[in-house]
């Protein structure tokens, strides 16, 4: 059975947005082996819509080759679009979600062996009350941003993790993979 790992990037102010942090070949290279190993990324309407500029790059291929080869690895792996407004969607490896959101990801977990990743913060926020998070891999990039939404907000009960181990990029940045401890 899969993990559901929520992989995210943030800044040292604890800052989750986007657009926000630095990311350079090395974490694109990252991400993009990251993708290739899941069974499928579920996101919210918003960040569905942001990952929608990756698909600009299969049309019009970037010079740096990375960001290019991390758009092919988003563009391969299933998305699915968790949105009450969303009728429809026209990525062809992309499908609204028919269930909730608890209901998805336990069906999921049943199908495949494989990893499932959750990009967006409000879905993270849930699936973390619903203590269905199974791995955080929180990239923190050398930076303040000074303002934005902080990732870890609204939840409803104090959790304790377990550092599982670390990565360090040399730009700085460095992925902390935390399991939430069973109390």
């Amino acid at each position: 059975m899969g993990k559901v790992i929520a992989a995210l990037n943030m800044t040292l102010d604890g800052i989750y947005d986007h657009t926000a942090g630095i990311p350079d070949e090395e974490i694109h290279r990252h991400y993009t082996a990251l993708l290739g190993q899941g069974y499928a990324i579920l996101y919210g309407r918003t960040t569905y819509q942001l990952m929608e500029f990756w698909r600009t790059f299969l049309e019009n291929p970037s010079e740096e080759k990375t960001m290019n080869d991390f758009a092919l690895s988003l563009d391969k792996i299933p998305k699915i679009v968790f949105s009450r407004t969303l009728k429809s969607i026209n990525w062809k490896s992309s499908t609204i979600a028919q269930r909730g959101l608890k209901d998805e990801v336990l069906g999921l977990k049943q199908q495949s062996g494989k990893d499932i990743f959750v990009g967006s913060r409000s879905l993270i926020i849930q699936l973390i009350n619903l203590n269905l998070i199974d791995e955080f891999q929180l990239c923190i990039y050398p930076m303040v941003e000074g303002k934005g939404s902080t990732l870890f907000e609204d939840i409803n009960e104090r959790i304790i993790f377990k550092l599982l181990k670390t990565k360090t990029f040399t730009g700085g940045a460095v992925i902390l993979y935390y399991e939430p401890r069973k109390e």
